[in-house]
């Protein structure tokens, strides 16, 4: 999946997460992760992103994340909005990945 623009996904209000995406000349990913519970959840924040990114083979991106404490599902619903709308399409791809 190639990114084309950067987006933005979800709030900075209590238990949620706001994700911005933009694209990068190198093939690196540069994640940056502010969180309130970056001490206890710091590790599997950084692994749910990744996981996410790889699945769908995306590089050359900058992540910021601003976590207020918000759970997998929703840091994961966050990523795939994120990147359908970096993206440029209406919806990800939900058939099963190799």
């Amino acid at each position: 999946m190639n990114i084309i623009q950067p987006a933005v996904a979800g709030t900075l209000e209590s238990g949620d997460v706001m994700i911005r995406i933009a694209p990068l000349a190198s093939p690196d990913i540069d994640l940056q992760i502010n969180s309130s519970v970056e001490k206890q959840f710091g590790e599997a924040i950084r692994a749910t992103l990744l996981e996410i990114l790889n699945r769908y083979d995306i590089h050359g991106v900058q992540l910021n994340v601003d976590d207020k404490g918000a759970l997998d599902c929703i840091l994961r619903a966050r990523m795939e909005t994120l990147l359908a709308r970096a993206a440029g399409i209406p919806a990800l791809p939900w058939e099963e990945r190799s």
